[in-house]
């Protein structure tokens, strides 16, 4: 039987499949597994969330007493509460699926976090922000999601809002409405669904017909046009570019950060932006925090499970 000490898992809520990891005080992922996501809101839901629990301890050959802690990242705000009153996106009850989990591991602390805050702690832990104190990710899918490190600690802000960059105004001129209700939102210009609007707009306003897009947030299809040379793309890319190093110049002169961490699905093309956004983000950031480092995430899809054991890791070194 393997030796006795304590765990921690790491629970990564996403639309299609609910990702768990567990991890060992040194950081070191001992198992991985996954389920389709569940309704989170009912007693079937929260059995299939233990049962891979139960299965990743099994693998390690433990009882499920040695978990002492539980981190959860939900695609939701999550306040410095941890009391979840907005999840337009998933189906959950909170309060009951950490009792759930409270009473089938007993020794364990539950904690929620936001999904991209999570990705910011695992990056922190064990990514490409290991060693630093402050840090900024950039999450740049479908739209674009963030999470802000300061002395170690996620910022989860007063209502859960702490770390929405995506909506940090760039345009106020903008006519189109964000998702989120707002206009000028950075999210509009630089996630993938950005990359390909501004291509749009480029191609009608060039009079070219566009690549075939295999839906509103193809950004791959955008990159490989501009790989391939295709001017249309190179200058949608550049505008995104060009919004994303306000956006990073704006959260420098309020957080100072020591290094920002680009992830999500269009940080495997940063070999078509990164040097142009290190570029412009040197060109117009305040003179003390020209020299931020602009680094690509090294955890891909792991980062949440990562961030999520580490927020609950963090917890349970508090309570002793």
């Amino acid at each position: 039987m393997a030796e006795s000490k304590q765990y921690y898992i790491g629970v990564d809520v996403g639309g299609t499949s609910v990702k768990l990891g567990l991890f060992d005080e040194e950081g070191d992922l001992l198992g991985k597994t996954s389920v389709p996501t569940p309704s989170l809101a009912c007693g079937e839901g929260h059995a299939a969330v233990i049962g891979g629990i139960e299965q990743l301890m099994a693998g390690v050959q433990q009882p499920m007493l040695f978990v002492r802690g539980i981190g959860l990242a939900v695609p939701c705000p999550v306040p410095a509460s941890g009391v979840i009153t907005m999840a337009a996106n998933i189906e959950i009850d909170a309060p009951a699926l950490k009792e759930a989990l409270e009473v089938r591991c007993p020794h364990a602390l539950v904690r929620y976090v936001n999904d991209a805050n999570a990705a910011a702690m695992g990056e922190v832990w064990r990514g490409s922000a290991q060693g630093h104190r402050s840090m900024v990710m950039v999450t740049i899918g479908t739209g674009l999601g963030g999470g802000v490190v300061v002395n170690g600690d996620v910022i989860d802000g007063a209502f859960g809002a702490g770390g929405e960059i995506g909506h940090i105004c760039v345009n106020p001129a903008e006519e189109r409405a964000c998702g989120c209700g707002l206009h000028g939102c950075l999210e509009q210009y630089a996630s993938a669904s950005g990359v390909v609007n501004n291509y749009l707009r480029v191609c009608e306003e060039r009079g070219v017909e566009p690549v075939e897009l295999v839906g509103p947030s193809d950004s791959r299809s955008v990159f490989d046009a501009a790989r391939a040379g295709d001017e249309t793309a190179l200058a949608a890319i550049d505008v995104a570019m060009d919004y994303l190093s306000l956006g990073l110049q704006i959260i420098s002169a309020v957080v100072d950060p020591e290094v920002y961490v680009l992830g999500g699905g269009a940080s495997a093309s940063a070999d078509m932006f990164l040097d142009s956004l290190r570029a412009k983000y040197e060109a117009r950031a305040f003179p003390a925090s020209r020299a931020t480092a602009i680094e690509v995430a090294s955890l891909g899809n792991d980062a949440g499970i990562f961030g999520a054991a580490y927020v609950a890791l963090r917890a349970a070194a508090r309570e002793v």
